[in-house]
């Protein structure tokens, strides 16, 4: 009850945020989000329908009333792309929040930093609650956080590789750098990968495939859930020292009858 996630005063109840995509059908979809324990679940305007309530809609399995929808502007390649697909959502009443992405570069998926900064711009004026994308660099981290971003959202490794966190030390920089709230996205593979991102002190991680992909996604949502919950109890509660040597847990010193 002391820990609340609270962003531009919104409260999230968990600390693990969800994708949509790539589940074999909607009810799998359902079926996960549900494991997760998440209430906020990102859906990408171009590839999943949430604004024409006449076709089949990602929405009719989740309830927009027990989960907060955050849009994503997921395969947009400029800044003006990314600006008119925000716009979209939010016209269709979907939300005032967005995760934004600007692709730049096809193969590895990375963010195209210069045109995220620009497109974060333009949004954040038109009272858009940005959650930006972007690689594990503080100085972008910095800049956004400038700008007016609600929070940082930097990626563990390239979206949808599983890798884990390559970089925990670039994470610690950025917590140290700035004062929003980070989000770990993209990369989570497993649910240790979770624990490690919450143990370093980020306050919440965003996930897809690391769910999606997994054989058996319902139990893997569930698995997340722990490794999260675990993990920030684990950053709350601080860790040992870690030393070299050994160090006896029943140590001779002070043992009665010595």
């Amino acid at each position: 009850m002391d820990d609340k996630l609270i962003i531009a005063g919104i409260e999230f109840k968990s600390r693990l945020w969800v994708g949509t995509g790539k589940y074999k059908d909607f009810e799998e979809t359902k079926k996960a989000i549900e494991a997760s324990g998440a209430d906020v679940v990102t859906v990408a305007v171009r590839r999943v329908n949430i604004t024409d309530r006449s076709k089949e809609n990602l929405l009719d399995y989740i309830d927009p009333k027990k989960y907060k929808i955050l849009p994503n502007t997921a395969g947009c390649y400029t800044a003006e792309d990314a600006i008119r697909t925000a716009r979209l959502a939010r016209s269709a009443g979907v939300s005032d929040m967005v995760k934004l992405e600007v692709i730049g570069d096809e193969k590895t998926l990375f963010p195209d930093n210069e045109a995220l900064l620009e497109a974060a711009k333009v949004l954040v004026k038109e009272g858009f609650i940005v959650f930006p994308y972007t690689n594990d660099d503080p100085i972008m981290a910095k800049k956004l956080q400038d700008i007016g971003c609600a929070a940082v959202m930097p990626l563990a490794a390239p979206i949808g590789s599983g890798l884990g966190i390559r970089n925990p030390y670039n994470l610690k920089i950025i917590l140290e750098t700035i004062s929003l709230p980070i989000i770990v996205d993209a990369g989570v593979g497993t649910a240790s990968d979770a624990a490690i991102a919450m143990e370093l002190g980020c306050d919440a991680v965003l996930m897809n495939t690391g769910i999606a992909g997994a054989k058996d996604p319902i139990k893997m949502a569930e698995a997340m859930k722990h490794a999260i919950i675990a993990g920030r109890l684990a950053y709350k509660a601080g860790r040992m020292p870690m030393k070299l040597y050994a160090s006896a847990s029943s140590p001779l010193e002070g043992k009665i009858g010595a």
